[in-house]
């Protein structure tokens, strides 16, 4: 299943492989699982997926949260609310199309 807007071009960012300072022999070489790599094959982002990684991620890290839900897991403990993660799911996708529109 695919999220976005159709309408969102993809971002061209270049090649993928050997680097592009290398000699064609080198770019036609097998990899170590012994596929030999295409020197044009390109990867394309979404203009979605260009501005977050133009903006970074959100790389907050909070190891006491990840610990308590460890130890609440191993507990028995931990329990799921399936209506907030609903809930949280379709909020987020609402802000997602509708920064996809603008």
């Amino acid at each position: 299943m695919k999220i976005g807007n159709p309408a969102d071009k993809p971002a061209n960012v270049g090649p993928v492989g050997p680097a592009r300072n290398q000699p064609a022999e080198a770019a036609k070489a097998p990899d170590k699982a012994g596929a030999t790599t295409d020197p044009s094959a390109k990867v394309e982002l979404s203009n979605t997926a260009a501005s977050l990684l133009s903006t970074g991620a959100n790389s907050e890290f909070d190891a006491d949260k990840v610990a308590r839900i460890t130890q609440a897991i191993s507990d028995g403990k931990f329990e799921i609310n399936a209506e907030k993660i609903a809930d949280r799911l379709i909020a987020n996708a609402h802000e997602v199309l509708g920064k996809a529109q603008h």
